[in-house]
């Protein structure tokens, strides 16, 4: 559904902010009458007020390059520097040396969009809201059944090209899957089109998850993702799985939609099925993100978006929620508490409402290398010192940050019309992780090799067969043709 309200808003928004700029870049007093006897004033007193607007600039460069050193200094324990003026927080390891070195030679941290107008974080965020997705990706889509009867929509992409089989390597025989999650308000964004056309050029097979509701998915039950319930994305996951069973697993969420992820990959450990995955401006802290609000006119602008996606289940959702305070709430708190929280069924506090919803309850049991790429000015999430957890990046060696300092809330433009250079990141690091499983394969199946001979010298001509694991039957009861419609 086209969300021309949100657009909206986020227009007047760019305008504003386009006002501001130019009105800080204008000469001060730009526009108005010169003062009285300026020009008659004696040059030394001239040379004097020169001279203190030079000492005050340089006492302020002073002051916002002492500021600059304040922030990193809070990033100093794992922090190196990397192309473009990024910095990769990090936890020493293997893998981490091999991300510093690709990060380092990196193409796509080269060319961020720094010192030009594009620098702005309202822009770059605006820009990526604002702008409508275009025709270029052709999708398949299957709208799949869980458990409980409800829906959720895949949005395969097929075109407008197979996927180049040049990148593929001798280790897989099918492209590596790339599932997409995006924003819990499940705006379909144009980075994510984006993002899945590069991903498509480099070989691999976009596949895009659409929550409950979300993006002409059929709502079937009065029931609706939570912000961190998992159990919808499981379902999907084990289907991905089972469709394509020798692909590796990437998965990629923007913004909002990390909280998902996470929750994902915390709740199933080395069970995701995950090879890597990446969290392009993601919200961690999502309790104190909500309580704190976000700008105005943002907060504005998703409560609507939200609330126009909902109205047209309103009499569905009146057996469970009250309506009248849901569509009349002011806030994305007042909102998520009016929708899972104070219900009539089954309702709970909010403090037991994220008990079971924070995306990091579980982040130790992770089990998968997870790069989140977040930038220093994010205007939606908010300073980093606060909303970045900066002890998990440090402490745990499957969590990478790559922080900017411009780029946005999922912005990360640059001057020309290339894609976002957080996308590049993003495969980069996974052609890095491919890189480096090979690598560690290459030298277990070696190990093996020296074993299994040492061992058969000992065993002579004993035979053992083979036993072969097999086939889950609830697999193939689960997902069998009447499970998955095809539009």
């Amino acid at each position: 559904m086209p969300a021309w309200g949100p657009a909206l808003a986020l227009l007047a928004l760019s305008l504003l902010c386009a006002l501001a700029r130019w009105r800080g870049r204008s000469p001060d007093g730009a526009g108005r009458e010169p003062a009285p006897g300026r020009g008659e004033r004696p040059k030394a007193q001239v040379a004097e007020e020169d001279e203190d607007e030079e000492a005050g600039e340089e006492e302020e460069n002073a002051q916002q390059e002492g500021e600059r050193a304040a922030f990193w200094g809070g990033f100093s324990k794992g922090q190196e520097l990397v192309a473009g003026g990024c910095r990769l927080i990090f936890k020493r390891s293997a893998l981490a040396h091999l991300l510093l070195r690709t990060f380092r030679r990196s193409g796509a941290l080269s060319q961020p969009a720094r010192g030009s107008w594009l620098a702005g974080p309202h822009l770059q965020t605006l820009f990526h809201f604002m702008l409508p997705p275009g025709r270029g990706l052709r999708l398949a889509r299957e709208n799949l059944q869980l458990a409980d009867n409800g829906l959720v929509a895949l949005d395969w992409v097929v075109g407008p090209w197979a996927p180049n089989p040049r990148v593929l390597t001798q280790a897989h025989s099918s492209p590596p899957v790339l599932l997409v999650i995006p924003n819990s308000w499940g705006l379909l964004t144009r980075n994510v089109e984006r993002l899945c056309l590069l991903a498509l050029e480099k070989g691999y097979y976009p596949v895009i998850f659409h929550r409950r509701g979300h993006q002409g998915c059929p709502l079937l039950n009065a029931r609706l993702q939570t912000f961190g319930d998992p159990s919808d994305l499981k379902e999907a996951v084990t289907y991905i799985r089972f469709r394509q069973p020798a692909a590796p697993l990437f998965l990629v969420s923007e913004g909002s939609g990390s909280a998902l992820l996470l929750s994902y990959l915390g709740e199933c450990g080395s069970s995701s099925y995950a090879t890597g995955a990446a969290c392009i401006s993601p919200v961690l802290r999502c309790r104190r993100w909500f309580e704190d609000g976000l700008p105005w006119l943002y907060e504005r602008a998703f409560l609507l978006h939200q609330k126009i996606t909902l109205s047209r289940y309103a009499t569905a959702l009146d057996d469970i929620v009250d309506t009248d305070k849901l569509f009349m709430s002011r806030s994305l708190r007042e909102f998520e508490e009016a929708l899972f929280c104070r219900t009539k069924n089954l309702p709970i506090s909010w403090d037991a409402y994220w008990d079971d919803n924070d995306p990091l309850r579980d982040v130790d049991e992770a089990a998968v290398p997870v790069l989140c790429i977040c930038s220093a000015d994010d205007p939606i999430r908010g300073p980093p010192g606060q909303t970045l957890p900066t002890k998990l990046f440090q402490n745990n060696p499957y969590f990478f940050l790559l922080l900017s300092r411009h780029g946005g809330h999922c912005g990360f433009l640059r001057e020309d019309s290339s894609p976002a250079w957080s996308h590049e990141a993003t495969l980069e690091y996974f052609q890095a992780l491919i890189e480096f499983f090979q690598s560690e394969e290459r030298v277990k199946g070696l190990s093996r090799h020296r074993s299994s001979f040492l061992a058969g010298r000992r065993r002579r001509f004993t035979l053992h067969k083979r036993e072969t694991a097999p086939a889950s039957p609830r697999l193939e009861e689960m997902f069998s043709w009447k499970r998955s419609y095809t539009k």
